[in-house]
């Protein structure tokens, strides 16, 4: 009797960000651009990385995680966003809505664990410096990663799970670009009261108490460089952390404006905006926002550059 339930609604139709059709082929034109340069972006993060020996350590074998994750990310949601552009076909099977609700509440989550792991990995080298090594072991970063993981997959597999059990019975419409959880829940039939509390809780740990723990490892990195003597030093210490505060800053501010803004019967076009900042945008910006601002990787990633462009081809 459930699954005949569930069976009532085969599909659901996404209306995308705009309503007017002579503005489609912008659209498409734009999220193109920004996917092709998120793509490029963190691929080449990734490549620099694993190829250039000076990067192989903590912080960056986390910040490789990361762009896969943004990487991965973006791809859950635009991809199918531009193909609906194009053929100007807007409806997704139930199946494949509730799959990119997994592995779109995947990737995030993800992206909020390594984000909390990344501030543990500069608590632990500004203010321990003497122990890193012994602390911050291959192990130990295998380890976390892997926590992260399997954190993030069991955060999108319970939605999932519960998201499964409810029935949709008329409408099948979806005011946003991809199925996202709270629009889903919104259409649904059966009482989503269970829904709403694990939505509750999860959402509760990944914004409110992993920010809190990130704020609180900031907290403890700045009362130590406070300490450093030389103005220099302070500058180059607090550098190697302003990267990734502003990744945390741009990510929980589009994320927050979301899920903690109180939503009226307007409000679904804001919605729309902030979920393509922490969606689309942010996985676009991160490989500027630790490039431009770090003097190793832009140094790695001129020599990635040079050796791969500029390097005469071998007869």
């Amino acid at each position: 009797m459930m699954t005949r339930n569930h069976s009532s609604v085969s599909e659901f139709l996404l209306l995308g960000l705009l309503e007017h059709q002579e503005q489609q082929h912008f659209l498409f034109g734009i999220f193109l651009i920004i996917y092709l340069v998120t793509v490029v972006g963190n691929m080449l993060i990734i490549l620099v990385i694993f190829s250039d020996s000076h990067l192989h350590s903590p912080m960056y074998f986390f910040l490789a995680n990361l762009s896969l994750t943004d990487l991965c990310l973006s791809s859950t949601t635009v991809p199918r966003m531009l193909v609906n552009l194009q053929t100007q076909k807007h409806s997704i099977p139930y199946a494949g809505c509730l799959s990119q609700i997994y592995f779109f509440l995947w990737f995030i989550g993800l992206d909020v664990f390594l984000l909390a792991v990344m501030a543990y990995d500069r608590l632990v080298a500004i203010c321990y410096p003497l122990h890193y090594t012994l602390v911050m072991s291959h192990r130990c970063c295998i380890l976390l990663v892997t926590i992260s993981l399997f954190l993030a997959h069991s955060y999108a597999l319970t939605h999932i799970i519960l998201l499964s059990q409810l029935s949709f019975c008329m409408d099948n419409i979806i005011p946003h670009f991809f199925c996202e959880l709270l629009p889903i829940l919104k259409l649904s039939c059966s009482n989503i009261f269970a829904n709403q509390c694990v939505l509750l809780y999860w959402g509760g740990a990944l914004t409110v108490l992993i920010p809190l723990l990130i704020i609180a490892s900031y907290v403890r990195i700045v009362a130590t460089i406070v300490r450093v003597p030389s103005a220099r030093g302070k500058w180059k210490t607090f550098s190697t952390c302003g990267s990734h505060l502003s990744a945390v800053c741009l990510f929980y501010v589009s994320a927050i404006g979301v899920y903690f803004i109180p939503s009226d019967a307007d409000s679904a076009s804001k919605d729309r905006i902030a979920a393509v900042m922490y969606a689309v945008v942010t996985p676009m910006l991160n490989p500027f926002i630790y490039s431009l601002r770090n003097k190793d990787m832009t140094s790695a990633l001129r020599r990635f550059l040079n050796r791969s462009l500029l390097q005469p081809p071998q007869s």
